[in-house]
């Protein structure tokens, strides 16, 4: 499929998903003095709007993007899933009371299992290469767009 149809597509997306999750967002902030960690369920709720308001931000900059169909799609999905990966992250250990050896500012005393520690961990980490490059691709695509 041409980029030219692609970009406009996941630039509707992006808003859509950015206001899907500024409501999930809000409901969050119901729930957060009953999860085992609620600074983390805090942190999460935080994050969540930031994330939703920087969605927001690149579904109205995606259609300028000068990429390729590939690009397009690498640096999409990329971003989806750091969005929600770090996010997921914070839930987990909002929920589960765990999540102070990654997320230690916000996890406070929060400590669980091994097996809880290493899942926070890992959807944590993961985010930040996807991320990175999803962030590179947009940076190209929008120092070569033609004005």
């Amino acid at each position: 499929m041409n980029a030219q149809l692609i970009a406009p597509r996941q630039g509707l997306r992006l808003l859509q998903i950015s206001v899907a999750l500024l409501l999930f967002t809000s409901l969050l902030g119901f729930a957060i003095p009953y999860v085992a960690a609620p600074q983390l369920g805090l942190a999460a709720h935080k994050l969540g709007g930031l994330q939703s308001v920087l969605l927001m931000a690149m579904g109205l900059a995606w259609p300028r993007l000068n990429l390729n169909a590939a690009a397009l799609r690498i640096a999409f999905w990329f971003f989806i899933y750091a969005a929600f990966a770090i996010l997921v992250a914070y839930l987990l250990g909002a929920i589960w009371g765990a999540g102070n050896e990654t997320m230690s500012l916000g996890g406070g005393t929060a400590h669980g299992s091994a097996f809880q520690e290493g899942t926070i961990r890992l959807v944590a980490y993961s985010c930040a290469p996807t991320g990175l490059i999803s962030f590179a691709l947009v940076l190209w695509g929008l120092c070569t767009a033609k004005t």
